[in-house]
């Protein structure tokens, strides 16, 4: 990367824009200003998203362990811990007469209404005041309240949290902490009795006339809801290191990941920033241009080809060891969106050896805007997988028509890996409505299409600058 040691311009692009990000795109107060005709939302204007999970189970069966554990080993990103108990509603002073017959663990004895409106501002990244509920006393404390901020990841625990839908949309992750029910009870009456001042004997009639009842009726049956069940609470360190690592993954994904699984950006290295500043630079010469785009395509091509489906292989290596390994796809094909996506198939040839590549060709007829679409596709492409290739996903409706034919000559959705080097929101949101099981590849998302239907920030037109024909 000594070219971009060598360009002051570049080092100083990739440093401004060391913080997380999925495109290039900076602020006009960094960057030239875009023509003013061209509405650019700032994705400092729209903050991502958080992380929210869900952490239900039976009472004491050890939420706030897990929680506290996860909250650990997030260390390095901005968490808060909202508890279902501060939205126990106070009660009157009637009920508070007859606190023993109150049954505090039925979804009546929570403000639900309070609770979706405070994690819903949280998820706008707005902070919110959370009551602070007195156990011993029942009932709110009306002049305090725990201020929570805005974070990367929210924590909801509560033994009902799953048991009212609006709370349930408003999660990413559901986790059930599943502890035998005798444990469960030995640690309620040692909180109960240390920390909220009760004695046994109400702790265990509370326990059989309202505890265990209501785990049956309402906590038991939402364990059908959680993704991830946890036995053993805090204890099961294995499934703990597992979640974290899930979370972190997708901390680092685009918020188009979470709502389409089947869409994957590589990972973000100053060497791809690098690369990407280099190309998108509209002062860079052809041959760097095409320099730094063939590596780029190699490493999405190489991605792409970690999609596809492999069998296990041994081999004996010139030690007389066994090494187990595995085989790669023998049916593969590439097909190529002329003209731009014939700059991809020197990048599959180099990966792929003796590999097929087909072509497809979209052009418009006319005024009309009526597309016609030329083919040369291997005969037996119905038996492969192929690697779809355009280096820019704009609007979609290309791909959508290239993807279409496919399908009609025989290709199962599923067998089509889409690969490209920058994609556009509303074109992902396009393919992968039309095409659910199909996959994406790219390298970065970039923040939306202009008036004119041109990708923003992007870099152009892509095959006018590779093939040399922009002049």
């Amino acid at each position: 990367m000594s070219n971009i040691s060598s360009n002051g311009a570049a080092v100083d692009l990739i440093e401004a824009a060391s913080g997380a990000h999925f495109s290039g795109f900076l602020s006009p107060t960094s960057l030239s200003a875009p023509p003013s005709s061209v509405s650019i939302p700032l994705e400092d204007d729209s903050p991502k998203q958080p992380f929210v999970i869900g952490v239900s189970g039976g009472t004491a069966s050890g939420k706030t362990t897990v929680c506290d554990m996860i909250i650990q080993q997030l260390h390095d990103h901005r968490v808060c811990l909202v508890n279902q108990d501060s939205f126990y509603r106070g009660l009157t002073a009637e009920e508070s007469e007859r606190v023993h017959e109150y049954n505090f663990d039925h979804p009546d004895a929570f403000d639900t209404e309070q609770l979706v409106e405070c994690i819903g501002k949280l998820k706008c990244g707005h902070s919110v005041n959370v009551p602070i509920y007195d156990f011993k006393n029942h009932r709110r404390c009306s002049e305090s309240f725990r201020k929570v901020n805005a974070s990367d990841v929210i924590i909801l625990e509560g033994i009902l949290v799953f048991h009212d839908q609006r709370v349930r949309n408003l999660m990413n992750m559901k986790i059930f902490v599943d502890t035998d029910a005798d444990v469960r009870l030995a640690r309620r009456i040692r909180r109960d009795t240390v920390e909220r001042g009760r004695d046994v004997n109400s702790v265990l009639e509370q326990y059989a006339k309202f505890v265990k009842p209501a785990f049956d009726d309402f906590v038991l049956p939402s364990k059908k809801y959680a993704d991830v069940i946890i036995p053993r609470g805090g204890d099961n360190h294995v499934a703990i290191d597992l979640i974290v690592q899930h979370i972190r993954t997708k901390l680092g994904q685009h918020d188009l990941c979470k709502i389409y699984p089947n869409v994957y950006v590589i990972q973000s290295t100053f060497q791809i920033r690098g690369m990407h500043t280099l190309i998108r630079d509209k002062e860079i010469s052809k041959h760097d241009f095409v320099f730094y785009s063939d590596r780029l395509i190699r490493l999405v091509v190489e991605h792409g080809l970690g999609h596809l489906p492999f069998t296990e292989k041994q081999v004996v290596t010139p030690t007389g060891s066994v090494y187990t390994g595995v085989d790669f796809c023998k049916k593969l094909c590439g097909v190529s969106i002329i003209r731009s996506g014939e700059s991809m198939e020197n990048a599959l040839r180099a990966c792929c050896k003796g590999i097929k590549i087909g072509k497809i060709l979209i052009h418009r007829d006319g005024d009309n805007g009526k597309q016609l679409i030329y083919e040369k596709l291997p005969k037996d492409i119905s038996e492969r997988h192929v690697l779809l290739l355009d280096p820019v996903l704009a609007t979609g409706n290309s791909a959508g028509q290239a993807i279409e034919l496919l399908i009609q000559k025989g290709v199962p959705e599923s067998h089509i890996i889409f690969l490209n080097l920058i994609s556009a929101p509303e074109g992902i949101h396009c393919v992968c409505k039309r095409f659910p099981s199909l996959k994406i590849v790219t390298s970065e998302i970039d923040v939306a299409l202009n008036e004119e239907y041109r990708v923003i920030p992007g870099m152009g037109e892509f095959g006018d600058r590779y093939f040399g024909t922009d002049d």
